[in-house]
């Protein structure tokens, strides 16, 4: 099985680790988000901040809009915590900004752990949606 955009996220996952390895853990999300941001400005990597993301009900476009961290290379959420610990909801909260965008992967990165960087990669395909 081919991974999904394998050399995007190798490049956005190396920028995180730039970002941790400079910074390292302890820090407010916001310090990490904007360390992010330079970071993948410095590496060429295309990205929007905060995107405002449309949301359907029933093909209807309702009033509230999803704002993922990052979306890169324009078919990747990118997702940051600054937590202890990942948890179940983080994981929901990416696939939930797949299936309003019809994306077909995130990334959700951990900046939080004393242990280091956490990531996952998170895939919506056909079978998942």
């Amino acid at each position: 099985m081919e991974i999904l955009h394998k050399q995007e996220s190798y490049d956005i996952i190396g920028a995180c680790f730039e970002v941790y390895n400079v910074m390292g853990f302890g820090f407010y999300e916001e310090v990490y988000h904007d360390s992010l941001k330079e970071e993948f400005s410095a590496r060429n990597i295309p990205h929007l901040h905060e995107p405002k993301l449309e949301i359907y009900y029933k093909d209807k476009l309702i009033n509230r809009k999803y704002e993922p961290d990052f979306v890169c290379f324009s078919k990747i959420i990118i997702e940051i915590k600054a937590v202890k610990n990942l948890c179940e909801e983080h994981n929901a909260q990416v696939f939930n900004y797949l299936k309003a965008t019809g994306f077909e992967l995130g990334i959700l990165v951990n900046f939080g752990s004393s242990n280091g960087i956490q990531y996952k990669r998170i895939v919506k395909s056909k079978n998942n949606s």
